[in-house]
């Protein structure tokens, strides 16, 4: 068990108006630290006041990217108890990420230990608004100041809490989606599996010539073929065609998402057919044609599930269900949230109460 110093902020922020929460771009009082040097592996836990970090220009994060991250939320019920949806599929993401990228394994009780001792402190911060919630995010970054071509040997793991709304400005609306097919996220045997900020450097150059055509999100097509499908930009990605509900398979390119795993549980329990297999951009075009396309929606912690209401390939546009949210995607939202707010009894022990 971690002995987490403390060093409560001596201001504190003024909360935001709940009702007026965007998302990542407000943080809370204080924030998590934890060191690792080799000989001595992590030390110092410490929460403190927000505040900058200040690293030599020589740190080995700017020069080489070691860096990885997570997401996960805390949800304030109506009884005012305070839930973590998971934590523990995040931190074993943790190390997957960090075994990957050369980063120190971290002690994955030590770790959901300190998430429930950040948000305690900041408890006041996590939002009871529908559709709101605490944003946590972990990440760990090198600080070695050396330019030579090697994993660090120092490293500093933090947390920090952001209050955030809906993640999509459309909410629970239908989103548009642009195929790409110039640009690759991730091929098998590079690092699309893991929680690092290559993939997402590596996938803005797509998101921003969706975002000038008008689209919310980039739909990313395997990168040796171009043309079975991955995922969406922030999101997994699932496909109801003839009753049967499709999500590319885990194959080493995409991330095994936390809201994903949970999709597929509840999926398998209410004995609807749901199947991890590839599926080609041509056969989803085909079964659109055929009038056997029924719902396109996404998954993950951010926008939890999102409904899509057109998908663009080569100038094709594909409407899904009248652009109009799907039953199974409605239920699928409902469900989850409702146990990650405390309002639907969690049969599976999926919530974690932030005060035990």
């Amino acid at each position: 068990m971690l002995n987490i110093r403390i060093e409560k902020a001596t201001t504190l922020k003024e909360k935001p108006d709940p009702n007026q929460l965007g998302f990542g771009n407000i943080f809370t009082d204080h924030m998590f630290i934890m060191d690792y040097e080799e000989g001595k592996g992590w030390i110092d836990p410490r929460i403190v006041p927000y505040q900058d970090v200040v690293l030599a220009p020589s740190a080995m994060v700017f020069h080489y990217g070691q860096e990885m991250f997570e997401g996960l939320k805390a949800y304030r019920t109506k009884s005012d108890e305070i839930l973590l949806f998971r934590p523990e599929m995040n931190i074993k993401r943790t190390n997957t990420t960090n075994q990957r990228i050369c980063i120190p394994q971290v002690n994955e009780a030590d770790v959901l230990q300190a998430i429930k001792a950040i948000v305690e402190v900041d408890k006041d911060w996590v939002p009871s608004l529908p559709g709101t919630s605490l944003y946590i995010r972990p990440f760990i970054i090198a600080t070695d100041p050396f330019l030579g071509v090697r994993p660090a040997n120092m490293y500093k793991l933090m947390i920090i809490l952001s209050p955030v709304g809906a993640y999509y400005k459309e909410g629970m609306n239908p989103v548009k989606i642009w195929v790409e097919t110039e640009y690759v996220r991730a091929v098998k045997g590079g690092v699309g599996f893991a929680k690092t900020g290559a993939n997402y450097a590596a996938s803005l150059k797509a998101q921003m010539k969706a975002k000038e055509k008008g689209y919310t999100q980039v739909l990313w097509l395997d990168g040796v073929e171009r043309k079975y499908i991955e995922e969406v930009g922030t999101m997994n990605v699932f496909f109801k065609i003839d009753g049967e509900i499709i999500t590319p398979s885990l194959e080493g390119s995409i991330l095994p998402g936390v809201t994903r795993d949970s999709v597929i549980q509840l999926l398998k329990d209410w004995n609807m057919k749901v199947s991890e297999r590839k599926l080609s951009i041509d056969d989803l075009y085909l079964a659109h044609e055929e009038g056997r396309l029924e719902e396109v929606f996404g998954t993950g912690t951010a926008a939890v599930i999102s409904p899509v209401g057109l998908l663009d390939w080569d100038g094709r546009q594909l409407t899904v269900n009248n652009g109009e949210i799907g039953p199974v995607a409605r239920k699928l939202y409902d469900t989850i949230t409702g146990v990650q707010c405390g309002t639907i009894e969690d049969t599976y022990n999926w919530t974690v109460k932030v005060n035990q």
